[in-house]
């Protein structure tokens, strides 16, 4: 069975500092190892983020890591949208559903402040998914964005068998009641991390 893995780094690494922190970090080659071992082999992987225009030597060392054959990286193909900068004046609590307006505390009041999201990468994973469905038997998301469901209904009705490898919070409850098998990395974290203590690849350089 061919296996096409699809990532959506940003959902990675929300959940990464959600329970891990800063300071201890999935490794995406034990994340590759896992996932064929528990899945089955991948035919490609793909890398899905978005990043800022200004050079970053750390970035990049990373980003040339991810695409490094295995054993030495996690042989990942990656591509890299642009990030989208909104306006914001207030935000919605969601405990009490109260409207908060949002002020720099060194501003008075007169500084504009700004949000940043990713732009393109759902548009990514759906199109990628559809471009190569001759190729491929079963879809690999890791990744929990609802807006993909209907690229997904549309690829299981296909006869394509939809298996995800994504953590238990931040994953739509549609994608996970259209999927085949749910692999909660939740589960792994010791063995993502190399804190198991079984040897594993080498610490991804700069990530």
């Amino acid at each position: 069975m061919r296996r096409l893995w699809l990532i959506d780094a940003g959902y990675i690494h929300a959940n990464n500092l959600a329970l891990l922190g800063s300071q201890r970090r999935i490794d995406y080659l034990r994340l590759r190892e896992l996932i064929e071992h528990e899945l089955g082999a991948l035919w490609r992987g793909y890398f899905l983020n978005s990043a800022q225009d200004e050079p970053n030597e750390g970035r990049d060392r990373f980003h040339n890591w991810l695409q490094t054959a295995v054993p030495h990286g996690p042989n990942l193909i990656v591509k890299l949208y642009g990030l989208k900068s909104e306006r914001v004046r207030s935000a919605w609590c969601a405990d009490c559903g109260t409207k908060v307006d949002l002020r720099c505390p060194q501003g008075d009041g007169r500084h504009r402040l700004f949000n940043q999201r990713q732009m393109g990468v759902d548009v990514g994973l759906a199109s990628l998914a559809l471009i190569h469905r001759e190729r491929y038997d079963s879809l690999v998301l890791s990744s929990g964005d609802g807006d993909l469901l209907d690229a997904v209904e549309h690829l299981s009705e296909a006869g394509k068998r939809i298996e995800l490898a994504v953590f238990s919070t931040g994953v739509a409850t549609d994608l996970q009641a259209r999927s085949d098998r749910v692999l909660w990395l939740d589960d792994h974290l010791p063995a993502l991390t190399g804190e198991d203590g079984a040897a594993g690849p080498p610490t991804a350089p700069g990530g």
